[in-house]
């Protein structure tokens, strides 16, 4: 009698979730320490620093996003500000707002 053989068991490619480039812009004093912060990277106000390359107080981030709604705000000489230049935001459980982006 042939013996039959199973077939192997392939692993599940894992799915990328679509990532689109943002650029976030921050306005401070030259000179500022501004990060990056926000549901993206877990609110980690020290993880993601914003430069200033022209030395003008326009601070920027590059972020990779997936597809979604994100909220964020910068951490500007340790005081969380919204992004005003984005009148999108969301009211949080602490009674403060954050800004939001839809990534689409």
């Amino acid at each position: 009698m042939k013996k039959t053989r199973k077939p192997e068991k392939i692993a599940p490619t894992p799915v990328r979730l679509a990532r689109k480039r943002v650029t976030f812009t921050a306005k401070a004093q030259p000179g500022a320490t501004v990060f990056l912060a926000g549901s993206f990277n877990d609110w980690n106000n020290s993880d993601k620093e914003m430069k200033d390359k022209q030395g003008n107080g326009v601070f920027t981030a590059i972020c990779y996003l997936p597809v979604g709604t994100h909220e964020y705000k910068f951490f500007i000489d340790g005081v969380w500000c919204t992004d005003t230049d984005n009148p999108n935001v969301v009211s949080t459980p602490l009674n403060t707002l954050n800004s939001i982006i839809e990534v689409k």
